[in-house]
This record gives structure tokens, C-alpha cells and sequence, in this order.
């Protein structure tokens, strides 16, 4: 069962996006999924927000253009479709 469980695997991605600046400053997206790593274009879904985002939903892909296994380092484009009220 190890090995099996080894295979299905799925790291889950929680992260929030702050802005900081203008108009949505003080206001954030939260986006949660599974984060299927090594496919080239991955979607997850926003599951809300706060500020300006209270009420969100959407999704984001991430594209990763750069990746380190050792150092861990990481160049991912976001593109972030969201609804909010």
C-alpha cells in the first residue's frame, strides 16, 4: 500500500495573493487546490478573499518557467481570473 499511495500522491497548494498598492490595496485572493507540479499549465480554484475580494471565486493556472529541486527556487506566472462582488 506504500508504494500505491506513493503514486496518488497530489501536493495541495493553499496560497494567498496580497495586494498592496492602488486601488485593491489591503485586499487579497485566497486560492486552494491541488498543485499538480510537474504538469506544464496547472488550475486551481479561488475560494475567496478579503477586502475588496470578500465573496470571490475563480480560478487561477500556474505556469511554472523556471524550477530548482535543490535550491527550491521557483519562476511561476499566475494568471488569475476572479468574480467578486
Amino acid at each position: 500500500m506504500g508504494s500505491l499511495a506513493n503514486k496518488n500522491c497530489r501536493p495541495t497548494f493553499g496560497h494567498e495573493l496580497v495586494f498592496t498598492t492602488g486601488k485593491f490595496n489591503g485586499s487579497s485572493l485566497t486560492i486552494w487546490g491541488r498543485n499538480a507540479m510537474f504538469h506544464p499549465v496547472r488550475e486551481m480554484p479561488i475560494i475567496g478573499g478579503i477586502g475588496a475580494f470578500r465573496l470571490a471565486c475563480g480560478f487561477v493556472q500556474a505556469k511554472t518557467h523556471f524550477f530548482n529541486l535543490t535550491s527550491r527556487d521557483a519562476i511561476v506566472e499566475y494568471h488569475v481570473v476572479a468574480r467578486h462582488y
